[in-house]
């Protein structure tokens, strides 16, 4: 520890010692961050209401995820930081080894081989659990390390990234896949990586994009990519759900037509209304308010995301902080931009508000360790 590290350490001490802590700080809890997480939720519990029209026992079971994953995030944020980054190597490991499992034992659902029955935890996807270890794995390289990264640090990260992606690709879940690697990606990003890389990597994504999708994209990977150009091309095939997606959006008008007055859902109009299109479910019966409402909430939470990584007082904390946050950020573009029809379908749910337990948990897993990188942000890490 540097002379100028004692200091700043001494320093926080003296804070600590002349003042009183809260109950919240008592628990490691973030208040702002908890109370925008619980009126999220809670508004996300009325909408998926609707789009499961009352179904009682899907409510339950989601109350239940939800109570259980507050839980498992009050665990979280009790862990120091220290014992994280200690671990994260194993944890990357044991993922790893569950994504190979799933290739030999998994359960097939939907055409796709993503689950795998553990004793205590059936229908278990293992690359759920990436979201959250990658970073973590990928954070703790680096802060071993000379930060901006050196390019051989950086190719060591790409291959810790593409391993998982690449295993979870093959299931097929392509867009878990890519935001698997964008949590990891995140993290190079936030490392300081040199700008001209970013950019040649980007050149060769562009130019390598006609290879990928003649010889790796499938065939309906291809005509999701091809109904986001033209949806009214096969309006009762792959074009149908955007379709009466962007019909359920553009019916709700400001104030939207009212909670369970919904028409595209309940006269199930709109496929998988209670989980990847749930936003327009949502801008149909509340409108525009309703929608607006939501992006505060979502702001809300990212911006105090931010807020934590930036005081973050070391370089692991900083890494996977930032990346916890960015990477919610992408998901919520990602689902609010493919209901919109501007990005192509692929599967991921809109946060804490979709029908869906392993997804709220990933998510609670991510702001427990928030927490914790802010509660304990007292101790100086080495």
């Amino acid at each position: 520890m540097s002379s100028q590290d004692f200091i700043r350490h001494m320093g926080y001490i003296g804070k600590d010692l002349g003042r009183r802590k809260s109950v919240w700080e008592y628990l490691h809890i973030d208040f702002p961050l908890l109370v925008a997480l619980l009126i999220l939720l809670g508004f996300g519990l009325m909408v998926l209401y609707s789009a499961t029209d009352g179904n009682v026992s899907m409510m339950g079971r989601q109350v239940t995820f939800i109570i259980v994953s507050l839980g498992t995030m009050l665990f979280m944020a009790q862990l120091d930081v220290r014992i994280l980054r200690r671990w994260a190597p194993w944890m990357y490991l044991g993922g790893m080894a569950l994504l190979v499992a799933v290739i030999f034992y998994g359960s097939i659902g939907g055409g796709a081989r993503r689950w795998i029955d553990l004793p205590l935890l059936p229908r278990f996807q293992p690359s759920e659990i990436m979201k959250v270890v990658l970073p973590l794995c990928v954070a703790g390289y680096f802060s071993k390390r000379a930060i901006p990264p050196r390019f051989k640090h950086i190719f060591w990260a790409l291959v810790f990234i593409m391993l998982p992606t690449a295993l979870i690709a093959i299931q097929p879940d392509l867009g878990t896949a890519l935001l698997i690697a964008v949590s990891g990606l995140f993290v190079i990003l936030l490392a300081g990586i040199n700008w001209k890389l970013v950019f040649s990597f980007l050149g060769v994504t562009i130019l390598s994009s006609p290879a990928l999708w003649i010889f790796y994209m499938s065939d309906y990977q291809k005509q999701r990519v091809k109904t986001l150009f033209d949806p009214q091309s096969d309006p009762l095939g792959t074009g149908w759900n955007i379709i009466q997606s962007q019909t359920a959006i553009g019916s709700g008008g400001v104030f939207g037509k009212g909670w369970l007055n919904g028409v595209q859902s309940r006269l199930d109009f709109l496929p998988e209304g209670q989980t990847d299109f749930i936003v327009a479910v949502l801008a149909e019966e509340f409108g525009l308010l309703g929608m607006l409402f939501l992006l505060v909430l979502y702001i809300a939470i990212i911006g105090r995301g931010l807020y934590i990584a930036a005081m973050a007082q070391d370089t692991f904390s900083r890494l996977l902080a930032g990346s916890i946050i960015f990477t919610f950020f992408v998901y919520v573009f990602v689902n609010i931009g493919m209901v919109s029809g501007i990005l192509p379908v692929v599967g991921v749910p809109l946060p804490m508000v979709s029908l869906g337990g392993t997804s709220i948990l990933t998510l609670m897993v991510g702001f427990g360790i928030l927490m914790s990188i802010h509660t304990h942000n007292r101790t100086l890490i080495s």
